[in-house]
């Protein structure tokens, strides 16, 4: 799924209308019954639903829920926010409507007001089209709507935040479900705006499917069922060779379960052949645990400090996992980045080594994935002001060295070298436990080492532990979840792309 800026999506609005075609006010009476339709799910006709509308294209939404509402028997009232006389057109049209079955106050009355009771608040006052920050009248109606003990839902956005740039301060509304219309903002997948967004939902209001295909942008918001993220089947006659040979270079004292949660979630991923090069007091538990998996045991006992001879049988080479920073060990590391030119899977310790060495980032293989947390994607590229500006040293990060990077988050974001970022839909706040990072670098692994592209490899790779871990989540709970019930559930995980 793509995500517009606002001008695109005005540019998707005009293009619909035009040649679907479509005249402007039923196109709103089209979104607001998909917003309508949603609002059913999460509150019953009980509520008291008080509609705060703008005069702009956002305040006909709201007039128009109002209406539609009031229709399903809920008991609705508009607070009108400045003057009608210059609304858009569609606003005037949508208040024509109304047609006094719905009681309208003028917002500046909501002070005196008594709040009722299972009262829910609609914010409909700006749309996606806001370019500067909410201030006097509006500002104050805003952050007294934000007092009120009630449900809040944002129609389309909440009011005074910006799509794609950050708040630095500013007022907006703090919703706890947004309906928005067709697409994601970009907005929404940043965690700087979590209080004002809340959870939010895409309900589909047949903007031109022409001109969804069609326009260029540079962020997507991926999900289970994307085309391209489909998965062949494997062929009758296919051995372990085939499904791709694996170096997994993980493993310290004190860090064994790293390389443990890695190698199986390498082998659930379809890894034909797996070595795990690692230190020697790793070398039982690793045997033990993940009898499936080869063992490269180091000269030394108790960290890495080399790597096997030939690295040229494997399809594909992770590190990181636990190995930890010794001095032998970053020597070993810069060993492999001298020998080995395809992509590489890098994670944890790999990464920490190189934020304490950038100059090694040129000698990384182009296309390689790595998979920093934001603690550790802060010690390669340093401190963010927002999340905005992390996002953009993503991008530079992944440009400037040709590689894929995976931001591990809620909406764990993959940069790419072109520049286009994806945003994965999937996992849940149970994910934010020990280990869990392990098993994803483990399913990067045995993905790439199966011949599928670098970017394919990371975007998938991100999508199944997220599904995974919902699915663990769905059985054993969020508080209860560990990065082992990720690795159990991935085969499940697959039935479900």
């Amino acid at each position: 799924m793509k995500i517009l800026s606002p001008q695109q999506i005005r540019e998707a609005d005009a293009y619909t209308i035009e040649n679907e075609p479509i005249a402007s006010i039923d196109l709103m009476e089209r979104a607001s019954n998909a917003f309508v339709d949603e609002f059913e799910k999460h509150f019953f006709n009980d509520h008291i639903v008080w509609v705060f509308c703008g005069t702009g294209n956002n305040g006909g939404d709201g007039l128009a829920v109002a209406r539609l509402l009031k229709g399903l028997k809920y008991e609705v009232k508009v607070w009108l926010a400045g003057s009608a006389e210059k609304g858009t057109e569609d606003f005037r049209v949508n208040l024509n409507r109304l047609t006094g079955a719905v009681s309208v106050a003028i917002a500046s009355e909501i002070y005196a007001a008594d709040i009722p009771e299972k009262l829910v608040i609609v914010d409909a006052l700006f749309g996606s089209g806001l370019n500067r920050p909410v201030d006097g009248g509006y500002a104050k109606l805003i952050d007294f709507l934000n007092g009120i003990e009630a449900s809040k839902v944002a129609i389309d956005i909440p009011s005074g935040v910006f799509c794609d740039q950050p708040q630095n301060g500013a007022v907006a509304f703090h919703s706890d479900i947004t309906i928005t219309f067709q697409v994601p903002k970009l907005a929404f997948l940043l965690p700087e705006n979590y209080p004002y967004v809340g959870e939010w939902k895409s309900v589909d209001i047949g903007l031109s499917e022409q001109f969804m295909k069609e326009v260029e942008c540079s962020y997507y918001y991926q999900q289970a069922g994307d085309e391209d993220l489909k998965l062949p089947d494997r062929p009758r006659f296919a051995h372990k060779g085939d499904a791709g040979r694996t170096l997994l270079i993980a493993g310290s004292k004190g860090k064994v379960g790293a390389a443990i949660l890695s190698s199986k979630a390498c082998m659930r991923a379809g890894a034909g052949l797996l070595t795990v090069h690692t230190s020697g007091c790793a070398v039982t538990p690793i045997h033990t645990a993940v009898p499936e998996a080869m063992v490269s045991e180091d000269a030394s006992h108790d960290h890495i400090t080399r790597m096997p001879d030939d690295l040229s049988n494997f399809d594909c080479i992770a590190i990181g996992p636990g190995i930890g920073t010794d001095n032998a060990t970053v020597k070993a590391f810069e060993s492999v980045l001298m020998t080995v030119s395809r992509p590489m899977v890098m994670d944890a310790d790999a990464l920490n080594i190189l934020s304490r060495n950038p100059g090694l980032l040129e000698r990384v293989p182009v296309n390689s994935i790595l998979t920093p947390h934001p603690g550790e994607f802060r010690r390669l590229v340093g401190d963010s002001h927002n999340d905005y500006e992390r996002l953009n040293k993503q991008i530079e990060l992944s440009k400037k060295y040709r590689l894929i990077v995976v931001l591990k988050g809620a909406y764990s974001s993959i940069s790419m070298p072109s520049g286009e970022v994806y945003f994965n839909s999937t996992g849940n706040p149970g994910m934010a436990t020990a280990g869990s990072g392990d098993v994803l670098t483990g399913i990067a692994a045995g993905l790439l080492s199966q011949s599928f592209s670098p970017t394919k490899s990371a975007r998938l790779a991100v999508l199944l532990h997220g599904i995974s871990g919902d699915l663990g989540a769905q059985s054993r709970g969020e508080y209860g979840l560990i990065a082992s019930d990720i690795v159990d559930f991935l085969p499940a995980a697959f039935r479900k792309l």
